[in-house]
């Protein structure tokens, strides 16, 4: 693609044009150098080191993304193969033929697709760009360009022209590019816009500056000026990996009616989880094209993957089991006031449960979370409550759980201690093979020097314990089967303690 750049007069006229007959445009003259300068080292385009098998890639998925096994499979296949052709074809011409497999998401909102792409990126390290495709519209007419989504690889790559290569492009809400077969006259966000992708997915180059861009261009004029030309850079898209999701709502039905509903059994006039499930595994290329899309285009995103909605539990397990909880950022939130927050599970079933009704996917979740914890966040900074916790009650009546916390702001250091003795129990089981149970007493103990040290119960407990490694290591390779009661008493003194359960273990 030939990269359009203005010299000074034509850049003169466009800047009267676009901003008053006032813009001046001055060409100062730089004075010639006297000594040879040495020109800039060549750059060797970094080494892609990519080294995933697709069962490694689906296993950091599952951190993050609960359920859409089948999506994670197939998504984790299609990036190893893309990034290791990368890799191969600078070593053999046999690689040269590969076919880019840009990937075609669908699923509902809320059910991880973005979360999906972003991790992988990351995972890889390489630059992700995600825009909405409602964004842009075809040369000519008002809107974005979908060549800036090429040239923001760039800039997430920090400039690194060789980086930017090598990303991943993810374009959402595609499916508002479908227009109906029937449609009269141009259309400015459809069929243009599908086909301005076509040779971005293939291969074609980029400029790195826009020729619609002012800015763009007096960044040219002013490099004109001090270097007497102007470096034309380009982005090459042959290796740049296309993204593209959408909801596609009625996709269903135009498969249903392709296959005969009558010959799978569907009998109901809407469609269920499970039927929608099974629609989905059978769509076609033909199936898009009826929706409104192009064959090109359609015929450039061979892997097609869909994306299940999540249930109640899906949403529990989002909450509990995936690194990038939302609960986290609540406690984040909470803590920077110095108050800490407990989830716990009959607390989280209620958040899911609500969710689930917001009919959003996990972004429900959020909704749920901000109307439970609107008031808390407000009121408890300016108030003595030091901790609370989240269960069933608090997520049903807020307000009133809210009212008995400021009356009381004691009332949950009793739980909130007893959740954190609990947890020092299975790190001791975990880490030494010790099972050691509480007594009340001792968890009062615990508390009250944690108190003193301005520490959380678990902090201290764990700065306690580590003090006596060796001696628990002992304990656990002789006596894991027996559980042993920390009282009051044996707290205040745990060296004493622990010897003295070392000794009843190798003695019995």
């Amino acid at each position: 693609m030939e990269e359009k750049t203005f010299n000074p007069e034509e850049l003169k006229k466009l800047l009267q044009n676009q901003y008053g007959p006032g813009v001046q445009v001055e060409v100062v003259s730089q004075p010639q150098s006297t000594g040879d300068a040495a020109p800039p080292p060549a750059t060797e385009p970094p080494d892609l080191d990519f080294d995933y098998r697709p069962s490694g890639i689906k296993e950091y998925l599952d951190r993050y993304v609960i359920q859409q096994d089948d999506a994670k499979k197939v998504l984790a296949t299609a990036i190893c193969d893309h990034y290791h052709h990368i890799q191969m074809e600078r070593d053999s011409d046999d690689w040269r033929d590969y076919k880019k497999q840009n990937v075609l998401l669908i699923g509902p909102t809320g059910v991880g697709k973005t979360y999906l792409i972003q991790n992988i990126a990351r995972l890889i390290g390489v630059p992700f760009v995600k825009a909405d495709a409602t964004k842009f519209s075809e040369t000519g007419y008002v809107g974005g360009d979908v060549e800036d989504l090429v040239r923001e690889l760039v800039s997430q790559a920090d400039g690194a022209i060789e980086l930017a290569e090598r990303g991943i492009v993810y374009l959402d809400e595609v499916d508002k590019l479908a227009s109906p077969t029937n449609s009269i006259g141009r259309d400015v966000s459809g069929h243009g816009v599908q086909r301005n992708l076509l040779k971005l997915m293939e291969e074609t180059d980029v400029p790195l500056r826009s020729p619609t861009d002012v800015a763009s261009q007096m960044q040219s004029f002013m490099e004109f000026q001090t270097k007497g030309k102007i470096e034309k850079q380009t982005i090459n898209t042959r290796h740049i990996l296309f993204i593209v999701s959408g909801a596609f709502t009625g996709l269903t039905e135009i498969v249903k009616r392709r296959i005969g509903s009558k010959q799978i059994g569907f009998t109901g006039k809407k469609t269920t989880a499970s039927e929608e499930h099974f629609l989905l595994e059978r769509v076609k290329s033909i199936d898009f094209l009826e929706y409104g899309f192009e064959a090109e285009f359609i015929g450039r995103l061979p892997v097609i993957i869909h994306c299940n909605d999540l249930s109640v539990q899906d949403l529990f397990k989002v909450l509990k089991y995936s690194e990038g909880s939302l609960l986290k950022q609540y406690k984040r939130d909470f803590l920077a006031y110095g108050i800490d927050v407990y989830f716990t599970d009959d607390g989280m079933q209620a958040v899911a449960e609500r969710a689930a009704l917001e009919r959003t996917g996990a972004r429900g979740l959020m909704s749920v979370c901000e109307k439970a914890f609107r008031e808390f966040k407000y009121r408890l900074p300016d108030s003595d409550v030091r901790e609370f916790v989240v269960d069933g009650p608090l997520v049903e009546g807020p307000l009133e759980t809210l009212e008995l916390l400021l009356a009381n702001p004691g009332l949950h250091t009793a739980r909130v201690r007893q959740w954190q003795v609990d947890s020092v129990s299975e790190r001791l089981r975990k880490d030494y093979g010790v099972n050691v149970a509480f007594a009340p007493q001792a968890t009062e103990l615990l508390g009250a020097e944690a108190d003193a040290a301005e520490l959380t119960l678990l902090e201290h407990c764990d700065a306690k314990f580590a003090d006596f490694a060796h001696g628990l290591t002992l304990l656990g390779q002789k006596a894991s089967d027996r559980e042993f009661e920390l009282t009051g008493e044996g707290a205040e003194d745990l060296s004493a303690t622990l010897e003295k359960w070392i000794k009843e273990s190798y003695a019995g």
